[in-house]
């Protein structure tokens, strides 16, 4: 089994048990959605001394504990879970790391992004998402899904795409191959 070194920030201790069953690494909870000031300086001790990486469910309360602790703490490496991947298996469960296979997490853990801490460059403009299909359109949404599976950076609304992107500085290779591939599949 894989020994990660970074600390794994996940949401809850189903998703701590789950993790476990895939790869040798020690986790931090945060509890839910409210990420204390206690838990944030933990974070930052531990990005100090092994480094961080956060995995949280792929919906808006894992984006939200997400968002929170980049803000506090810079530079934390981020794995992202595409949504299919944390589909319950029984009715009436929430999406979330907890449901996903050893596999999803193996993945989702091979592609981690660093944010950068000076200001990112833009490399892929507005425009480039426009003629990309991402922003307008009947399939807009579903394009942006799939294309931030590909690329492993989560889902995001249309107007968070071009953040997403500079954040982790997506090249634009990457990106136009991402997006031939959505439009390959399309056809």
């Amino acid at each position: 089994m894989k020994k990660i070194k970074e600390v794994i920030v996940v949401e809850g201790k189903d998703d701590t048990k789950r993790l476990a069953l895939a790869v040798d690494a020690d986790t931090l909870e945060t509890n839910g959605s409210a990420i204390s000031e206690a838990t944030l300086a933990q974070i930052k001790t531990l990005q100090a001394s092994r480094g961080v990486i956060v995995f949280t469910d792929p919906d808006f309360s894992g984006e939200r504990i997400r968002k929170t602790i980049s803000a506090a703490v810079p530079g934390v490496k981020h794995a992202f879970l595409p949504r299919k991947a944390g589909v319950p298996t029984k009715a009436g469960g929430s999406l979330g790391v907890e449901h996903a296979s050893r596999a999803a997490i193996l993945a989702a853990l091979a592609h981690l992004y660093t944010e950068q801490i000076d200001e990112p460059q833009q490399l892929i403009s507005h425009h480039d998402l426009i003629a990309a299909g991402l922003l307008a359109g009947p399939t807009a949404r579903q394009r942006r899904e799939q294309l931030g599976e590909r690329l492993g950076i989560g889902y995001v609304n249309g107007k968070q795409l071009s953040k997403r992107l500079q954040l982790f500085q997506i090249q634009p290779a990457d990106f136009w191959a991402a997006v031939d591939q959505l439009t390959t599949e399309e056809k």
